[in-house]
């Protein structure tokens, strides 16, 4: 135990002649002081050049032409047929026929639906004979009357009766007619509403029939698109389907829409005999409208000033930066030149493709046009 004691008194004591052991000046840790001295800002003026001899500068340039460019409008749209109607009977009857099958195409003319004939067959008939009966009586009295044994009015009379038996022949005969409902137009039964022994009454649907040549795009075009638009403008649709048509616009509204603002447009579509377009199908469209010069500018060219417009960078004949304020009329999505087509610029110009943000306008720079398809 004694011995414990004696280490524990030594310890203490190192401890003690540590703590009052004199180490010298401590340096000061000035790291995060505050600084007396002003900190110093360089001004550049606007025209001065950033790296002293703006010649020294050099920029990545491309000579780029106007060119005719066709503006589009792009709309939602659908294929719609050009007519799809509902063939009504005009006649009541029992069904005795449906000779054309759903989704089949038919020729006007041809027979839809078909009513038994019941009692029509046997009035025509005998609407037939009055006719006949009348005609005779009307020129008996006929005869007689330039023989003048027969008063005006009794001839008279006899050509009334004559003239109503041909008007109810007539009557007798459309409704053996209408029997038959027929195909009033070319077209293909979308579907058939009656069955066989069914009974029809007058102004009941027999079949749904589509027109589907031509076939159309109807889509909605906002107001400020619309008078961009011609009537024979060429149209190109992609449907949802994958497949491609072209087509001629044929109609534009004059009445805009009461709820969106927006214009009805049609389009006629160029189809071959054999290619089917079904009604309904969304498609992207695409419409040609007005052509004006513009440029195609790769996307990296474009830049904007402090104002916040957006510009290009050009060079003028003595490698002088120059911004010029454009406006992005359409786009190009050719994957071998990408790029914006904008208007405002002259026919021909020295276009900065690299370093534009570098440079500003008034500096004098070196242009390298090894560069200029990149």
């Amino acid at each position: 135990m004694k011995k414990q004691y004696l280490v524990a008194v030594g310890l203490v004591a190192l401890i003690v002649i540590w703590m009052v052991m004199p180490r010298g000046e401590r340096a000061d840790d000035d790291r995060y002081a505050i600084s007396e001295d002003q900190p110093q800002i360089n001004v550049v003026p606007e025209s001065a050049s950033m790296s002293g001899s703006g010649e020294d500068f050099t920029v990545r340039a491309r000579r780029v032409n106007a060119d005719m460019f066709t503006q589009s409008v792009s709309v939602r749209g659908r294929t719609q047929a050009d007519r799809l109607v509902d063939v009504r009977a005009e006649t009541a009857g029992r069904i005795i026929g449906t000779p054309v099958a759903e989704g089949e195409r038919v020729r006007q003319g041809d027979t839809l639906c078909e009513l038994a004939m019941d009692t029509r067959q046997s009035d025509l008939q005998e609407a037939l004979s009055r006719v006949e009966q009348t005609r005779r009586e009307y020129e008996g009295a006929q005869d007689l009357q330039r023989r003048d044994l027969e008063s005006s009015v009794s001839v008279s009379q006899r050509k009334a009766a004559y003239d109503s038996a041909v008007a109810a022949a007539a009557r007798a005969e459309l409704a053996v007619e209408r029997t038959k409902i027929k195909a009033p137009f070319d077209g293909i039964m979308e579907s058939r509403l009656v069955e066989v022994g069914g009974y029809m009454d007058m102004g009941g649907v027999c079949a749904t029939l589509m027109d589907d040549r031509p076939m159309l795009l109807v889509a909605q075009v906002p107001e400020l698109e619309v008078g961009k638009l011609e009537l024979g403008s060429q149209v190109t649709g992609r449907l949802v389907t994958g497949e491609r048509v072209q087509g001629t616009l044929t109609y534009i509204a004059r009445a805009a829409d009461n709820m969106s603002r927006s214009y009805r447009i049609e389009v006629a579509l160029n189809l071959q005999d054999d290619q089917l377009i079904r009604q309904g199908v969304s498609t992207d469209i695409q419409i040609a409208a007005n052509q004006s010069r513009a440029h195609l500018v790769p996307p990296s060219s474009l830049t904007m000033d402090d104002q916040g417009m957006v510009g290009v960078k050009t060079l003028n004949s003595d490698n002088v930066v120059e911004f010029h304020h454009v406006e992005i009329v359409g786009e190009s999505t050719d994957m071998t030149n990408p790029g914006f087509w904008v208007a405002g610029l002259p026919d021909q110009v020295t276009l900065i493709t690299l370093g534009q943000e570098l440079v500003f306008a008034g500096q004098q720079v070196n242009a390298n046009f090894d560069w200029a398809q990149q």
